[in-house]
Parts: C-alpha cells; sequence; structure tokens
C-alpha cells in the first residue's frame, strides 16, 4: 500500500505542473485561451488513446511490470521537455505531454483498481481515497514548485512581445522556455528510479482480480459501470477545466487582480483542499455511504462555482478555491462504487474509466473557448452542469450493488 502510494504522489505532481505549464506558455507563445488549453487537450486525450491498450498490458503482464512500464513512459516523456524548450516548440512540448501521459494511464489503469482491491470491498472507497490524498499531495506541492523554478521570470507585455523582430522573438521565447529543461529533467530522473525500485520490489498478486487467460464477459454489460464511466468524464473535465483556468482567472482585475506568480501560489490551496478533503473522507467514507458523501460534495461544488461566477474580489477567489475541498472525494468514490463486484473483468472496467479521464481534454477546451467568447467568468457554467450530473449519479448509484451478471 505505501509503494503504490508513492504512484500517486507521482502522477499528481506531474499532472498539476500542466496548471503552471498553461500561463506559462501562453505567454511565452501569445496563445488565445483555446490554443494554450490544448496542452490540457493533449495531456488527458492520450487517456482516451491509451486506456484500453493499457487494460490489455494488464491482461498480459500483471499489475506489477504495467506499474513500472507506466514509470519508464513518464520519465521518457518528462525528458523530452528539454528539446521542447531548446527548440523552442508548442508543437513539441503537446508531444512530451502526450507520451507523459501515456505513462500516467498505464499506471491509473494499473494501480487505482489494485488499491481498492488490496483489503476488503467495504472499505475500498476509503483506501483508495487515503491513497488519493497522496496524490493530492502532489498536486498541492507542484503549483509552489513550477511558481518558483518555472514562473519565476515575468513575462513580457503582449504589445512588446508582439513588436519583436523574428530574431528578438525566437531569444525570447527560448529563454522563457528554458525555465522547463532543470524541474522536467529532475522529473525524468526521479521516474526511472522509481521504476527500478517498484522492478525489485514484491507486490503482492491479488488472485481475485489478476487475470488467468481469456475472460469471456461484457463490461458493456454492467450499466453502474457505464454510468461511472460518464461520472469519471465530466468530474475529470470540471476539476480540471477550473485548475487550468484559475491563475489566469485570479489575476483578472475584477476578481483577484493578482500577479501570476502569486496565482500560482493560491492554487495550492485549491488542490490543498482536496488533499484535505481526501485525509478527512477516507476516515468519514468508514462510517458513511460513498454515495450520500459523493452527493453531499457534488452539490456543494456546483453551488461554489455558482457563487463565484456570480460575486468578484474575495468571494469569487475564495468560493471557486473551496471547490477543491469537495472536489477531494468525488474520484475514488466514482470509481469505487463503478467497478464494485466486476471480478476478473476489474481491469477491463478499470481501462474503460481512465479512459473517461478523456473529459479533461475536452471540457476544459470546450471552457477555454467559452472564455474567449463570453469572458473567463462565467465561462466556468460548465464545470457547475458537471457536478449536477455527478451527484444524480451518486444518489442514483448510493443503493445496494443489483446482481451482476455471472462471470464465464
Amino acid at each position: 500500500m505505501a509503494m503504490v502510494t508513492t504512484l500517486f504522489f507521482m502522477w499528481g505532481f506531474l499532472t498539476c505542473l500542466n496548471d503552471i505549464l498553461i500561463p506559462h506558455l501562453k505567454a511565452t507563445f501569445d496563445l488565445s485561451y483555446a490554443k494554450a488549453l490544448l496542452i490540457q487537450f493533449s495531456f488527458f486525450g492520450a487517456y482516451f488513446v491509451f486506456a484500453l491498450p493499457s487494460g490489455k498490458l494488464i491482461e498480459w503482464f500483471g499489475y506489477q511490470k504495467a506499474m513500472v512500464g507506466g514509470l519508464l513512459t513518464m520519465g521518457l516523456g518528462a525528458l523530452l521537455f528539454v528539446p521542447a524548450a531548446s527548440a523552442p516548440s508548442f508543437p513539441l512540448f503537446l508531444t512530451a505531454l502526450i507520451i507523459l501521459a501515456a505513462g500516467i494511464t498505464i499506471l491509473q489503469v494499473s494501480a487505482n483498481p489494485y488499491v481498492a482491491v488490496l483489503g476488503p470491498e467495504r472499505t475500498a472507497s476509503s483506501r483508495l481515497n487515503l491513497t488519493q490524498a497522496f496524490n493530492s499531495l502532489g498536486t498541492t506541492l507542484a503549483p509552489w514548485f513550477g511558481s518558483l523554478l518555472i514562473l519565476s521570470g515575468a513575462p513580457a507585455a503582449l504589445d512588446v512581445i508582439r513588436k519583436m523582430p523574428p530574431d528578438q522573438l525566437h531569444a525570447y521565447r527560448l529563454e522563457q522556455a528554458s525555465s522547463v529543461k532543470l524541474p522536467y529533467l529532475g522529473l525524468a530522473i526521479a521516474l526511472f528510479l522509481l521504476g527500478l525500485v517498484i522492478a525489485k520490489f514484491k507486490l503482492p498478486v491479488i488472485a481475485s482480480v489478476e487475470p488467468h487467460g481469456k475472460v469471456h464477459d461484457s463490461i458493456w454489460k454492467y450499466p453502474r459501470l457505464l454510468m461511472g464511466a460518464i461520472g469519471i468524464f465530466v468530474y475529470v473535465g470540471a476539476e480540471v477545466g477550473i485548475g487550468s483556468l484559475l491563475i489566469n482567472y485570479m489575476s483578472e482585475p475584477n476578481i483577484g487582480n493578482i500577479s501570476l506568480q502569486l496565482a500560482a501560489k493560491f492554487v495550492s490551496l485549491y488542490w490543498g483542499g482536496a488533499m484535505l478533503g481526501r485525509f478527512l473522507g477516507s476516515w468519514v467514507l468508514r462510517k458513511v455511504r460513498t454515495g450520500t458523501v459523493l452527493g453531499f460534495s457534488a452539490l456543494a461544488a456546483f453551488l461554489l462555482v455558482a457563487i463565484s461566477m456570480w460575486s468578484f474580489g474575495h468571494l469569487a477567489v475564495g468560493s471557486i478555491l473551496l471547490v477543491g475541498l469537495f472536489n477531494s472525494t468525488m474520484f475514488p468514490s466514482i470509481f469505487t462504487l463503478s467497478i464494485e463486484g466486476l471480478g476478473p473483468l476489474t481491469g477491463k472496467g478499470s481501462a474503460l474509466l481512465i479512459c473517461a479521464i478523456v473529459g479533461g481534454a475536452i471540457i476544459p477546451e470546450l471552457q477555454g473557448v467559452l472564455a474567449d467568447h463570453i469572458g473567463i467568468h462565467h465561462a466556468f457554467i460548465l464545470s457547475a452542469l458537471c457536478y449536477l450530473y455527478i451527484a444524480a449519479f451518486a444518489f442514483k448509484s448510493n443503493k445496494p450493488h443489483s446482481e451482476a451478471p455471472a462471470h464465464s
């Protein structure tokens, strides 16, 4: 449990660094919101492409070897940030992010269900909340790390950038982009080393979910799993959509009116709330039904987003940051409710749920388009609607699981 928890920390840290890359590369390459959010589109789009093949990897090699493969792929993706910054090239950054996300996808498909079944089924949500809390520790530390090392140099004003001759513009972009080299090189080395440690570590084999040959059953027979996949899609979309725009949102004159570097540090409060909520949630979910906790959290998040959209100043900033606290239990709760009773199909069911993380690519991109057209303040309407669906899924799932189809 402790060893697998380190994986949750690493992918949380790397995922949250995207929130720093968005304003940094937006300023460096003079991008619109829609183009800057291609960072999240490329990153989370990789989940859709690689999740089902990752399920096959588990089927062929088992959970532990899949985790090692995921870490090594992540290390390669992080390493590619160095040539992307040396170019400097926005498409190369996107390519590096896709490879990094492919590795995280393999890790998510293997580690999430592994933790869920590493003990009694009734405490699966509690256990996954605890490991996800360390994922949130990574997302809490990443904005501070990124603000110090990546956003340390203030970008030039857009009107100044647009007047630069081509040679000066290239030199400026090279200087700005170079700030990502050292952080991602260090992360690549850490990922390769962690991959070697996991390869040498003896993880227990869980007979009830480890695949033994071909399973002649279909995940499409499980309606709760399918509804849960939509729940993961909208949850990740809402959480990432908010996190991606927070720095620019809080720097708006009528909202936070603060610098990008200071706003990046405030993003730690958003993810820190998720970390605190997951530690608390791990305890609460031992006493309260998962669906009840999930439904309450989703309704609270909806109300907070609505308050932020229709207010200004400290209230707008405080309410949107507080959403992180209520996001905390959503992913592990949706995940465990969805894979309950899948048995040998757990790996395939997990792959479908991780595939649904593509919501983190599509919803933020749509939110970026909305921000370009109706303003960043009211673009959060999309996240608010996502939380309403999650509340509906929670209360519908807050019943004893119906008899599952027999495995054959």
